[in-house]
């Protein structure tokens, strides 16, 4: 659920910047990356909705909190797995792997889109606006199948 969030309103506002968990630093490894990427696009997105949701006078806890209604469909489809299939210990085991596999999906595509670079800041403390050049493309016919067109990385930045 925090991934639509931070993406969309937090990652496009900052990426290319320090203040962006999910671009990847010159020299950081992928582990230490993903360390830092996970629980801080998890943090940014919640504070992201906090700070909405304040502002339109309602709570953070709420299910207008764009993180909580994906996060109960979660719970509700893994309960009914469980139910459907019992505690199945094959079940318990693949869901959490399946969870990881997902994130680790995320954040290997965040490492490479954005690895090393970096926006320029202005003299006035802002940071140059997003250009081609600020994500990595990929013009690859393999890439362009398994990612679904998402290696033209760049136009989604500065298009979007």
């Amino acid at each position: 659920g925090h991934f639509y969030v931070e993406h969309n309103k937090g990652h496009h506002r900052d990426v290319a910047t320090p203040a962006d968990p999910a671009t990847s630093r010159m020299g950081e490894n992928i582990y230490k990356f993903s360390l830092r990427e996970i629980p801080g696009a998890f943090r940014r997105a919640w504070n992201l909705e906090k700070v909405r949701l304040e502002r339109a006078g309602k709570g953070t806890w709420s299910l207008d909190n764009e993180i909580i209604p994906p996060l109960l469909m979660t719970v509700v489809l893994y309960a009914a797995l469980l139910l459907a299939f019992g505690p199945d210990p094959k079940l318990l085991v693949f869901l959490p792997i399946q969870i990881a596999f997902g994130w680790w999906q995320l954040t290997s595509a965040n490492y490479i889109e954005h690895y090393g670079l970096q926006r320029e800041q202005m003299a006035d403390g802002r940071y140059e606006r997003t250009q081609p050049r600020h994500s990595w493309n990929s013009n690859h016919i393999a890439s362009n199948l398994i990612l679904f067109h998402l290696q033209r990385h760049s136009d989604h930045h500065a298009n979007s």
